[in-house]
């Protein structure tokens, strides 16, 4: 079977290599690392499909490099310790340190990350790390302290019409077909950026011609890429529409159509961060006061996951996604926040009362700031009925409590401490 487009089409050396002008160009500081023949580990910063996978096999095969290559979507700290041994057992004296690339190492829990500690330290490998996300945030300090950090950028449109008509000249397959291009507009966009869903897309589409003479236009390449779409696509268009529905069913209440969408979202390989994020928000968005430890649970998750990894990451995922469906609703919270940042961009900076200034020099002091402030705890119930507001908006409510167990108690409570001032 023939190999994919994409593979075919990989570039051999870093004067094929397209885009990052910045890294390889003659004078670059990568290109700079890759001649001298010594390199440190470093991690491939950049969006999906601008080509760090391909920039560590390629530098390997340059340098000579044993190359081994793991996922970290499907590998565990087992599956680290037993390359690092084998690349150890394998090692020559005097030979150069074998590369070892991992992919997505943004994943790699704490622990798996620190499997790998010990071998980059020692020069057992030359770590090469790939990811898609801020390593300041994703890799563990002690790793990312050893380790140089290239960022890659988005290809450009000039590069993707370049790598377009570069296959159609010199695929083996490709360069046999009549192959005419008379609009790339949709061929980009199917893309996202991404070279590798380019040039996947642009042989699915030639791959529907049957006849040698083949003309390419958007119409043409919406109509046959529509229909040869995944039924997940983690960057794409449906990344959006299942994390919305999948917020949907938690808003409206569906644990089982919840769970179903989850269930879409990692079986598609969507990043399990992005996943906890959303969960995060719904909380305080959907559930707010109407159940606050959902909140607290999220987040007990995120850190959860963020530690154990996948796949067992899916079941701490899957509690919380059930317990926020199953929670009652409130978005009072949510749209008290927005009333007030409305009212703030409406009135801009009024003048903070002088009785809630804080008073840290006596010539403050002076000017009345912090007189007349009532400490709370000295009163009965811990309360005292002054004016917080700013003097134009006293009264002003932004917060109304929803309908709902938790939040009728607090009505209650607003009510008689406030009496009428807020209409509780």
């Amino acid at each position: 079977m023939s190999k994919p487009l994409a593979e075919r089409m990989r570039p051999k050396n870093l004067d094929e290599f397209v885009g990052q002008k910045q890294l390889v160009a003659e004078g670059a500081v990568l290109r700079n690392v890759i001649e001298s023949g010594q390199i440190p580990s470093f991690i491939l910063w950049g969006p999906p499909g601008v080509g760090k996978t391909t920039l560590a096999s390629m530098l390997a095969n340059m340098l000579k490099r044993p190359y081994y290559a793991l996922s970290a979507v499907n590998s565990g700290v087992k599956d680290v310790r037993e390359t690092i041994a084998k690349a150890e057992s394998n090692r020559f004296f005097n030979s150069p340190n074998p590369i070892l690339f991992i992919d997505e190492i943004h994943r790699f829990s704490k622990s798996q990350q620190d499997s790998l500690l010990g071998a980059v330290e020692k020069g057992t490998v030359t770590l090469i790390g790939a990811t898609t996300e801020n390593p300041s945030f994703e890799v563990i300090s002690a790793l990312l302290s050893r380790c140089q950090v290239y960022v890659l950028k988005p290809l450009d449109k000039e590069d993707l019409i370049g790598l377009v008509n570069r296959a159609v000249k010199e695929d083996v397959h490709l360069k046999s077909k009549n192959i005419t291009i008379n609009e790339y507009d949709a061929l980009l966009k199917y893309s996202g950026g991404d070279a590798r869903r380019l040039l996947n897309s642009l042989e699915i589409v030639v791959n529907q011609f049957q006849e040698e003479d083949v003309v390419i236009d958007n119409a043409k390449v919406g109509e046959i890429i529509q229909a040869n779409m995944a039924l997940y696509d983690k960057t794409g268009e449906q990344h959006y529409d299942i994390a919305s529905a999948f917020i949907k069913s938690i808003r409206g209440s569906d644990p089982n159509a919840t769970l179903y969408y989850l269930a879409r979202m990692i079986e598609g390989g969507e990043d399990p961060k992005f996943i906890c994020r959303r969960m995060v928000i719904s909380a305080s968005e959907d559930i707010g006061m109407a159940n606050p430890n959902a909140l607290l649970i999220c987040n007990a998750v995120m850190e959860a996951v963020k530690n154990i990894g996948m796949p067992e990451g899916r079941i701490p995922m899957a509690q919380a996604a059930v317990y926020l469906a199953s929670s009652p609703k409130s978005n009072a919270s949510y749209m008290a926040i927005g009333m007030a940042q409305a009212m703030v961009r409406e009135t801009g900076n009024l003048s903070i009362p002088l009785s809630l200034r804080n008073a840290p020099t006596q010539m403050m002091k002076n000017m009345d700031y912090g007189k007349n402030y009532q400490y709370a705890h000295n009163h009965e119930n811990n309360f005292v009925a002054m004016e917080y507001m700013p003097e134009e908006l006293a009264g002003q409510k932004f917060y109304e409590p929803g309908n709902n167990g938790a939040e009728n108690k607090i009505r209650t409570i607003l009510r008689d401490k406030w009496k009428a001032k807020y209409g509780y």
